[in-house]
């Protein structure tokens, strides 16, 4: 069954896509183009929804340009095989995952950032018990997921311990790539 957040993402077959978060992404303006769907995936604080916010805007750019290039972003989905399974079974021929970017960060630099955006962020979950909970349920529920796509040859790794300009560049490069 897909969670509620899962069920946020039969969205993309509508006019608006919106994020894990709540942000929008844009519009899909191509009802009968099947969507091309990038699932972002990484542990807590490896920098997915830092990078989520600057790709859209290349993406919002590319889309402009030429409407046949139609790729959705979905951040930190899916995080366990639950929500694989739901995605499989309502997706199943809707919309294709091209592949996964996959932000692979040292789990102390990932804390580290966490307890620095605690700071500011008011997030509850910004502290080092929650922290190290939230890295084990990564461990243990999404890491099989990026595992189970590396088989696949779909995993696109970037070495997010870098500055957020440097691992933009990767993006950057893999999304040129990737068309």
């Amino acid at each position: 069954m897909l969670s509620r957040c899962g069920r946020r993402l039969l969205h993309v077959l509508g006019l608006s896509f919106p994020l894990l978060t709540g942000r929008p992404l844009f519009l899909f303006p191509h009802r009968f183009m099947k969507p091309q769907v990038v699932f972002v995936l990484g542990g807590p604080g490896a920098g997915k929804g830092t990078q989520c916010a600057r790709i859209v805007e290349e993406m919002d750019q590319t889309m402009a340009a030429n409407a046949q290039k139609n790729k959705f972003l979905i951040d930190g989905f899916p995080r366990n095989q639950d929500n694989l399974q739901g995605w499989n079974k309502t997706m199943d021929g809707k919309a294709d995952v091209s592949f996964v970017l996959f932000f692979d960060c040292n789990n102390e630099i990932c804390v580290e950032r966490c307890l620095e955006r605690g700071k500011s962020s008011g997030r509850s979950d910004d502290n080092r018990e929650s922290l190290e909970k939230r890295i084990q349920t990564y461990l243990q529920s999404t890491k099989p997921i990026i595992d189970l796509y590396e088989e696949m040859g779909k995993v696109r790794k970037i070495d997010a311990s870098k500055s957020v300009d440097e691992v933009f560049d990767e993006v950057v490069k893999i999304f040129d790539k990737e068309g």
